[in-house]
């Protein structure tokens, strides 16, 4: 489970990204949260995995209470939080395959597991034919599949996807959607930060908007509403 309870967070003393947030998400759950830019929704992403601390308030992840934790001990909450970006964010030089097999080597994981974990995600995204492409040979919902895949390496609790259709056609964007509710469906919470109205709007689950740091609804089976 994850709980905000009464967090804020304010910058330079004066400007507030978030203003007594309230919520919890159960294990399994898919929640979109939407807002527009400036709203506070990067933040909460920042606050869940220890990138920023909040000025006030308790943000609690199963058996963490995330802002307690020091330096040393946020590595391992991280590995329970699989996160995928807008831009990819993909090693240029490296295949499909080692990106992805990447995450596990500079934890020093044997090889042994590297190469039975790599070919189980590359399967599960739809991308084993792709394996040994560079980035530059992939089509933008390939990258953003492998993206995933990467993420979703060490097997997490929750996969946040930060505006993962932000820089894909439609044909792509359903794709990746697919995916993401197909990782859901298999036990994975996910916790999708968007823009896009149509896909909120068309996956039909739990929606979460926030404007100028606070939460203004908190619907199962919502709709992209800002008003």
């Amino acid at each position: 489970m994850i709980a905000f309870q009464n967090v804020s967070k304010v910058y330079n003393d004066h400007s507030v990204a978030l203003d007594g947030v309230n919520f919890t998400i159960n294990p399994n759950e898919f929640v979109s949260i939407v807002g527009k830019n400036g709203a506070g929704k990067s933040t909460i992403i920042k606050l869940l995995i220890g990138e920023e601390r909040p000025t006030k308030g308790r943000i609690l992840f199963g058996p963490y209470e995330v802002n307690k934790l020091t330096s040393g001990e946020l590595p391992e909450l991280r590995r329970q939080i699989g996160i995928v970006f807008q831009d990819f964010r993909l090693l240029a030089k490296k295949t499909a395959y080692e990106n992805i097999a990447f995450a596990l080597e500079v934890e020093g994981r044997p090889q042994s597991e590297i190469e039975d974990f790599v070919p189980q995600v590359l399967d599960m995204v739809g991308l084993s034919n792709r394996a040994y492409n560079f980035s530059h040979e992939l089509s933008g919902g390939e990258k953003q599949r492998v993206a995933i895949a990467r993420a979703m390496i060490h097997r997490p609790a929750v996969m946040v996807a930060d505006e993962p259709t932000g820089n894909l056609d439609p044909l792509n964007t359903a794709e990746i959607m697919k995916l993401l509710l197909k990782i859901n469906e298999l036990g994975t919470t996910v916790i999708l930060v968007t823009h896009n109205k149509d896909i909120v709007n068309a996956v039909h689950r739990r929606v979460i908007s926030i404007d100028n740091g606070r939460i203004i609804r908190d619907e199962e089976n919502g709709k992209y509403v800002l008003a």
